[in-house]
């Protein structure tokens, strides 16, 4: 405990760092503050319909996600799953088409081009999207609840607009506070704010359970505790999952003096099981939610109503199958076996048995395929525990956090930053946040 304290006293003492965290920390409130800002018009006191359907299925993730802004419609309803899924787009793109390809390859000035390109396409995303939503809130609250046209007079239409204009306005704003956590906080800024969403909606879905156990005799404490245990578990598995790497030994010809001496020291290419991180399951739930988007939020109506039940087979069939997909699909935009191979090259490395050049590339791509084949069925198998918890007689809204994307992405967006942490404590001397003085995270999002 008492290193603990010292710590974290290490933490505020890097000034650079302190003003990293307290700027973090601002903007979140800022965020948070804004998810309980009502659209101008509604009256607030009349969204507990609203509230309850957006506690459970598919509507209950997107309010997760935007940390209970949608059931509360807030501005910041719609929050940055337009921007997800504009990015998603964009690097499907990356793959197929040769032009977006090119600009992958182009470095820096590249990436700004792709990142202006998937702003616009957000913008377009959201002017389905935000029509969407307000027909939702029409369908869910009592129409007494639209003061601005019962009581001012405004058309539908006029309302429509300027609420669709506001809540553009409102997932552009989180846009932007996470590219400013990201430049000038610490850790990546859109995966922070979804972090905060999931971690703001524990304590009510914690609460819940508890409520239900303890006042039903649908199990009682006991089970809670049970539950809890279990809970715990899962927590770890995950932690592991993210954490895990796969060494592959290479042998380097490392020169010791001159051009006279030569020495061979074996050294290891570390391949996680899980390069991807939890981009591959955010990418196959934003995919599993298009038909519920582009429905108007109603999980009953069109392709929504065959993939809307949260713990159905197929759903879950699909969801998996996509989380497997997506992991090689993502794994093979990072990991790039042929620059490897060069780097190994230039540095005078190799493979024993394996001669440099195209056939080092090939057993690469084939090590990491066979890595990745487990890391994605495992991820697939957390993806889908969610279901598998509610089936069991969880609530809704606790199973959750039993795995699939909220878990994940909490516990891959706190290691993260942690450890961005942890390299400024080390870069000043300071012991780091673990005993052995380094903290494996997993790749930004």
């Amino acid at each position: 405990m008492k290193k603990f304290f010292q710590t974290i006293q290490n933490i505020f003492k890097i000034e650079e760092l302190r003003k990293r965290i307290l700027y973090t920390i601002c903007l979140i409130l800022v965020y948070r503050l804004g998810c309980f800002v009502v659209l101008p018009g509604i009256d607030a006191a009349e969204l507990a319909n609203l509230q309850k359907t957006a506690s459970e299925g598919l509507v209950g993730l997107l309010n997760m996600f935007s940390g209970g802004a949608f059931g509360n419609a807030s501005i910041f309803a719609l929050g940055v799953m337009p921007y997800i899924s504009a990015s998603i787009v964009i690097q499907l793109l990356g793959v197929f088409v040769p032009y977006f390809r090119k600009l992958q390859m182009e470095g820096e000035s590249g990436r700004k081009k792709m990142n202006q390109m998937t702003r616009v396409l957000t913008i377009l995303i959201i002017c389905i999207q935000g029509p969407a939503y307000i027909a939702a809130l029409h369908n869910q609250i009592p129409g007494s609840a639209f003061l601005a046209v019962r009581q001012l007079g405004w058309s539908n239409f006029a309302f429509n607009l300027i609420s669709t204009l506001i809540l553009m306005g409102g997932s552009m704003f989180v846009m932007w506070l996470g590219e400013r956590i990201t430049d000038r906080g610490i850790g990546n800024g859109i995966s922070l704010i979804i972090m905060i969403g999931i971690v703001a909606r524990l304590p009510y879905a914690l609460a819940s359970e508890i409520g239900e156990k303890v006042t039903t005799t649908n199990g009682g404490p006991l089970l809670l505790i049970v539950e809890i245990v279990i809970w715990f578990f899962v927590i770890v598995a995950a932690i592991a999952l993210v954490q895990a790497v796969r060494r592959v030994p290479v042998q380097y010809a490392k020169r010791v003096i001159g051009n006279r001496q030569f020495g061979g020291v074996r050294q290891y290419i570390p391949l996680k099981i899980n390069a991807a991180g939890v981009m591959p399951i955010i990418f196959a739930q934003a995919l599993m939610l298009f038909p519920i988007l582009f429905s108007r939020f109603d999980a009953t109506r069109g392709l929504a109503a065959t993939l809307g039940n949260y713990t159905g087979l197929w759903y879950n069939l699909i969801f998996g199958i996509f989380v497997v997909l997506f992991t090689y699909f993502y794994t093979a935009v990072t990991v790039n076996p042929t620059m490897m191979a060069e780097d190994m090259k230039r540095n005078g490395g190799f493979i024993p048995g394996v001669k440099p050049g195209k056939k080092t590339v090939e057993y690469l791509d084939a090590i990491m395929s066979r890595v990745t084949l487990p890391g994605s069925i495992a991820l697939a198998i957390i993806a889908i525990l969610p279901a598998i918890a509610m089936i069991c007689g969880i609530s809704n809204q606790f199973a959750s956090f039993y795995g699939g994307t909220s878990l994940l992405i909490l516990v891959g967006v706190v290691l993260e930053t942690l450890q961005q942490i942890e390299s400024y404590l080390l870069m000043r001397h300071y012991d780091g946040l673990m005993k052995t003085g380094r903290l494996t995270g997993r790749s930004g999002m």
